[in-house]
């Protein structure tokens, strides 16, 4: 079983059934990074020009033909952060940051053979966010982003024109501890092992055959 899989036990993540009160044994620190602010932004990008790098297998032959890409999120960086806090909202700012997404092409060369090559999009932002004032642990900027193209064409060489579809979430964070009800320790249950079970019908077997009492009854 697992948390989702066949527990019934009480300390299990899940739905809150009845009084949520019931079994708070506790106030736990946490360790994690506290959201403070958060925004998302989503554009189409019309006629993107996407050069690739990194071929592989390297020296395709050419031309290229487009199959598909969708953005690597975990190479996501951001650079050029600049917080410029307003004077009469002195919790707030405006925040301006690049954000720059990896982009993985999937592409056939001219003998058919498939193969890869990567690219990068930069966005600009330039929101409002929510900013803590200045403190001993400092608050970070960060950005996840998320992309897929809508079709795309090859130039003679390794040169991509595409129409992207991007989303971009703006964080403000902090490494904090933070105090929080608990319901203690989650339990955890063993594992449920899949396997095929083709062995059921004969396992369930008894041991020996069922016998009915054929033994006289000794009062007769």
């Amino acid at each position: 079983m697992s948390f989702y899989s066949g527990n019934r036990q009480g300390n299990f993540p899940g739905p809150i059934v009845g009084n949520p009160l019931n079994g708070l044994c506790e106030k736990a620190v946490i360790q994690t990074r506290k959201v403070f602010d958060a925004c998302m932004k989503q554009i189409q990008l019309t006629g993107e020009t996407l050069t690739l790098t990194d071929l592989t297998p390297a020296d395709p032959a050419f031309p290229l033909t487009f199959v598909s890409c969708q953005s690597d999120p975990n190479g996501v960086t951001t650079s050029n952060v600049v917080v410029d806090r307003f004077e009469d909202r002195p919790c707030f700012a405006r925040v301006s940051a690049d954000v720059t997404l990896p982009i993985i092409v999937t592409y056939t060369d001219a003998n058919g053979v498939t193969g890869t090559g990567t690219a990068t999009v930069t966005i600009p932002n330039d929101v409002v966010l929510y900013v803590p004032q200045p403190s001993l642990i400092p608050y970070q900027i960060e950005a996840f982003g998320a992309a897929v193209c809508a079709g795309g064409t090859f130039n003679e060489t390794d040169t991509l024109t595409t129409n992207l579809c991007v989303t971009v979430i703006i964080k403000v964070v902090v490494e904090a501890d933070i105090l929080v009800p608990s319901y203690g320790y989650a339990q955890i249950p063993p594992c449920q092992e899949f396997a095929q079970d083709n062995c059921s019908g004969f396992f369930d077997l008894p041991l020996f055959p069922a016998q009915q009492n054929i033994c006289p009854n000794s009062s007769n």
